[in-house]
C-alpha cells in the first residue's frame, strides 16, 4: 500500500518545483519532505525524482503523479456526491471547487475549447488549468503526468490511455491583399519564389504548419525563408493583418476575424485559393476517469462535433 502522505510530498516537489516550496506548501520543514521523499523511492526501489535547478519526475515518478491526480479527482467527486445526498443541517456549505488540467493547443482554446466547456465548468464548480502547446506536443504532457487530457494529433492511444477522434481543424493560407499581389507574377498566378522572398508569420518554432503547407501544395522539402515569430493567437493574427508577411490561420478564426474587420488592405485573402492544411485533431485521456473528468470528455467531444469538420465514413 503506498503511503498517502508521501505520494502527496513527491506531488507538491514537482508541482512547486522545488522542496524548499513544497516544505512551505505543506507547512513541513525541508527535511520532512525529503525523508517522506527518500522513504517512497525506498520502498518501490527506484529514483522518483531528477535532481537539479529545477526539480522533475522521473517516468516512475510520472506515473505515480498521475496516479495522485486520479485519487484526488475522485476523492473530490465522492466528496461532492456525500454532501449532495447528506441532509442540510445548519447554513448550506459552498460547493467544492475541483481543478482539471488540460493540454490544448492555442488555436482551439478560443475558438472551440473554451466555448464548448463553459457551461460544464460552471454548473459543476470545476477550475480549468489549461496548458498551452502546440497539437504536435500536447500529449507530452499527458505522458509526464502533468494533465488528465489534451487535444492532439496524435491517433495511437499512449499507454493507460485512450484517444477519441475530435475531427479536422482547416487551415488556410492567408496575407493582407498587398503581400498576395507582390506573391504574384504579373498574370496573377502565385510565384512560389516571390511568396518566399516575403516572410511568414509563425506562431512559435514548434509550429510546422507552413513547412506542411509548402510540402502538401508545391512539393517543398525544408524550405528556407524570413520569419516572424508571434506565440499569442491575437498577436499571430494581427501581424499578419499589418502585413507583415503570410500564416496559416485556422478557417473558424477567419470567419470570425472578417466579421469585426473593416479595413479593406488588412482583409486576409487565400495566397493559393482552397489549398489547405487540414489537421485531424484526437482528445488523448486516461482510459480511467474520475466523474469529473468524464464530463469533460464528453463535453470536449460534443463542442468538438459542432465546431469542427467531422470524417465522413
Amino acid at each position: 500500500m503506498l503511503d498517502a502522505r508521501q505520494l502527496e510530498a513527491l506531488a507538491a516537489v514537482v508541482e512547486h518545483g522545488s522542496f524548499g516550496a513544497a516544505a512551505q506548501a505543506l507547512s513541513l520543514t525541508l527535511a520532512a519532505v525529503s525523508l517522506r521523499i527518500k522513504a517512497l523511492e525506498d520502498t518501490l526501489g527506484q529514483r522518483l525524482l531528477v535532481r537539479g535547478k529545477q526539480v522533475r519526475a522521473t517516468p516512475a515518478g510520472q506515473s505515480l503523479l498521475a496516479h495522485v491526480k486520479q485519487v484526488r479527482m475522485m476523492e473530490a467527486d465522492l466528496l461532492g456526491g456525500l454532501q449532495g445526498t447528506s441532509a442540510p443541517s445548519g447554513p448550506r456549505k459552498a460547493q467544492r471547487w475541483q481543478s482539471l488540467s488540460v493540454a490544448v493547443n492555442a488555436d482551439s482554446v478560443a475558438s472551440w475549447f473554451l466555448p464548448g466547456v463553459a457551461p460544464l465548468l460552471l454548473k459543476h464548480h470545476l477550475l480549468l488549468e489549461i496548458l498551452i502547446d502546440d497539437q504536435d506536443h500536447t500529449h507530452d504532457a499527458l505522458k509526464s503526468g502533468d494533465v488528465i487530457g489534451c487535444v492532439s494529433t496524435l491517433a495511437e492511444p499512449m499507454r493507460g490511455c485512450v484517444a477519441e477522434p475530435l475531427g479536422i481543424m482547416r487551415y488556410c493560407c492567408v496575407a493582407t491583399p498587398a503581400v498576395v499581389k507582390r506573391s504574384q507574377t504579373p498574370s496573377g498566378a502565385v510565384s512560389l519564389h516571390k511568396m518566399l522572398a516575403q516572410p511568414a508569420v509563425i506562431f512559435n518554432r514548434k509550429d510546422a504548419l507552413q513547412d506542411a503547407f509548402l510540402a502538401q501544395h508545391f512539393g517543398l522539402q525544408q524550405p528556407h525563408y524570413p520569419r516572424h515569430f508571434a506565440p499569442a493567437v491575437e498577436a499571430f493574427e494581427t501581424a499578419i493583418e499589418l502585413g507583415l508577411g503570410w500564416g496559416m490561420v485556422p478557417e473558424q478564426h477567419l470567419a470570425q476575424r472578417a466579421a469585426l474587420q473593416a479595413d479593406p488592405a488588412q482583409t486576409l485573402q487565400e495566397l493559393l485559393p482552397g489549398a489547405t492544411v487540414d489537421v485531424a485533431l484526437y482528445w488523448q485521456h486516461w482510459a480511467r476517469e474520475a466523474p469529473s473528468a468524464q464530463r469533460l470528455t464528453e463535453a470536449v467531444k460534443a463542442a468538438a462535433r459542432l465546431h469542427l469538420r467531422q470524417v465522413q465514413v
